[in-house]
């Protein structure tokens, strides 16, 4: 029975900031995947009010709409009018997948959780992402921000080029390449992001892939800063991902002193990790493109009382669990730096001289606390 048949519709999302990648492979998908539709909502003339909507199959455009502005935000636009579009598909009939192509600098995560929580009849059934290999070092390297290439979805988004590349291509389960590749091209996909299906355009059949399913919980959590899904230490054709893992806390005056040095360290590095002055505090760490995010991603499990353990998702209850401190429970240092020509060496002692020197760990918490709090301007809100 198919999808169609049981009255279900299956929904792909396919999206990424390389555009002609993207564009290839809607193409290549309405070429050899039967009963394909393709939605795809255009947000570069939101400056007028609207957000285009056009729908498509292997035989031409099936229709156009236009959907309004809500907030001044054309990602809200899309937000609000996406499920609605496909439920008028999946009632229509004769469609066994819905492709949803997404605009240059949405990402997926946010559109995969609007439609896995409409719910039937629709089923989330792929998330993908297409990847010109060749350009995934130039994107990881630009930090400019979308507003200044015209790229924003939104008057405040504040995100840069390479950071929603880097979510880009590690959320989804699928990486949809416009060819193979080259060996450090390849190595760079598959240290950023291992747990992937990579597929090459006109190589590989796409449609088994695309009608998989998704599963939004567990990509949730291999996401989630806490119970990460991090790149392991790998080193081939030039590309080096380097794991860093400590047990005892960052000096906050003397990380914050080190930020830009390691944040330009590589193309590309995730992580979380735990200041002496914020013992409670889970902090996430997120760099590309030379520039850094760190934020405050909830209390480490040690923090919490033992009743609220079962309030927490067992993703991470499983993840604190494996990498238990007999002292610190689940605090600490786990940092990956991912980047052709890596200075592993160089990275490890800057690192490490930002950790508390043996007397100041040996001053246990109450010192700690006392620290200069370089990091409040960072982490604590503006009143």
């Amino acid at each position: 029975m198919t999808a169609a048949d049981a009255g279900t519709l299956d929904v792909a999302i396919v999206g990424g900031l390389h555009a002609d990648a993207r564009r290839e492979a809607v193409e290549t998908i309405l070429r050899t995947v039967a009963g394909a539709v393709v939605l795809h909502h255009d947000l570069s003339a939101a400056t007028e009010g609207s957000v285009r909507r056009t729908v498509r199959d292997a035989d031409g455009l099936l229709g156009t709409g236009d959907a309004p502005l809500v907030n001044d935000c054309a990602c809200c636009a899309l937000r609000e009018d996406l499920v609605p579009e496909l439920l008028r598909l999946a009632e229509a009939g004769g469609h066994r997948l819905a492709v949803v192509e997404l605009w240059d600098s949405v990402e997926p995560q946010a559109m995969a959780a609007v439609i896995d929580a409409a719910g039937a009849p629709l089923r989330l059934a792929a998330v993908a992402t297409a990847v010109d290999p060749a350009l995934v070092v130039p994107y990881l390297a630009t930090g400019d921000d979308l507003d200044e290439v015209g790229l924003a979805a939104a008057p405040t988004d504040r995100r840069t080029v390479a950071d929603t590349f880097a979510r880009q291509l590690e959320y989804p389960t699928l990486l949809l390449l416009t060819a193979p590749g080259d060996d450090a091209d390849r190595e760079l996909v598959a240290q950023l992001h291992p747990t992937a299906r990579k597929l090459v355009l006109d190589q590989d059949p796409l449609g088994p892939a695309l009608a998989a399913g998704f599963d939004l919980r567990a990509a949730t959590a291999r996401m989630h800063p806490a119970s990460a899904l991090l790149p392991q230490e790998a080193d081939a054709h030039g590309i080096r991902t380097m794991v860093w893992r400590r047990d005892r806390p960052f000096h906050p005056q003397r990380l914050y002193a080190a930020l830009e040095d390691l944040a330009c360290a590589a193309a590309r590095s995730r992580g979380r990790f735990w200041l002496a002055d914020r013992p409670d505090t889970l902090l996430s760490w997120d760099a590309a493109g030379g520039a850094l995010c760190v934020e405050p991603s909830g209390p480490w499990l040690a923090a919490l009382p033992d009743a609220a353990w079962e309030m927490v998702p067992a993703e991470r209850r499983v993840a604190a669990a494996l990498d238990w401190h007999p002292r610190h429970g689940d605090r600490r240092q786990y940092l990956t730096f991912t980047s052709p020509g890596l200075d592993d060496d160089g990275l490890r002692v800057l690192l490490d001289s930002c950790l508390l020197t043996d007397a100041e760990y040996r001053a246990g918490p109450p010192a700690w606390e006392r620290l200069p709090h370089a990091f409040d301007g960072l982490l604590d809100p503006v009143s």
